[in-house]
């Protein structure tokens, strides 16, 4: 049976690791796209200023049907989860995977992702977890942190806030890294369906991308992620 991931948020339950149920939010319209940023000649396939390591700082572009963002990580911040993070980029994972859970009302809160589409891949994936990090910065606006079902329950699913939720920082929730360019394109993932997705968290790590386009088809995605230097 999968594990339930919960968040208790102001007196009602939010969900940002995995399991069945969340709050239910009416959809929003579709929303406009953003162009992708211009192609970068500077892509590369590994960044490492340390000898067999992960470097201190790194930054990773996301291209996604909603237009392009560029994410740098700060080891200082929360090393475990900067590590986890490039291993998971390196790995190729989070390509082809879905935004599934993006909250913009009643007020805007965060967008989730980190479902592999292909099951097989989840499976490898799902229980490996890492030990917490302890909380160095706040959930500021743009900041990136992994989902968690509790005490050293983190593995691939990790969300962006889309405001300052600060009340998730005595909650263990630490940020690793921030949106430096392109949050407009964060901002602009569909988020019609809210919360529901997730509720079938089960289900898409069974199904993966084939239920998840038969079911929520208007979900934004990944197509790429990768390396890039500053």
């Amino acid at each position: 049976m999968q594990r339930r991931q919960w968040l208790y948020v102001v007196g009602w339950l939010v969900l940002v690791g995995c399991g069945s149920r969340a709050a239910q939010v009416k959809g929003d319209p579709p929303v406009t796209k953003a162009p992708a940023l211009a192609e970068s000649e500077d892509e590369i396939k590994l960044v490492s200023n340390q000898e067999g390591g992960v470097p201190d700082n790194y930054r990773v572009k996301f291209t996604t049907t909603a237009g392009d963002f560029v994410v740098e990580v700060h080891k200082e911040w929360a090393p475990i989860g900067a590590e986890r993070f490039h291993e998971l980029i390196e790995a190729k994972f989070y390509e082809d995977c879905r935004f599934f859970r993006v909250i913009q009302k009643p007020e805007p809160f965060m967008v989730q992702f980190g479902i592999s589409g292909d099951p097989k891949v989840m499976d490898k994936w799902r229980d490996a977890k890492i030990k917490d990090d302890p909380v160095r910065r706040s959930n500021k606006k743009g900041y990136i942190t992994f989902a968690t079902s509790g005490p050293n329950s983190r593995t691939t699913q990790v969300f962006v806030n889309y405001k300052a939720n600060t009340f998730l920082d005595n909650q263990g929730f630490a940020p690793f890294g921030e949106v430096v360019e392109g949050m407009d394109v964060v901002e602009s993932l569909y988020s019609g369906y809210g919360g529901a997705p997730s509720d079938q968290q089960p289900r898409i790590q069974k199904e993966g991308n084939k239920f998840l386009d038969a079911s929520f088809p208007k979900l934004d995605g990944i197509k790429k992620a990768a390396f890039v230097k500053k």
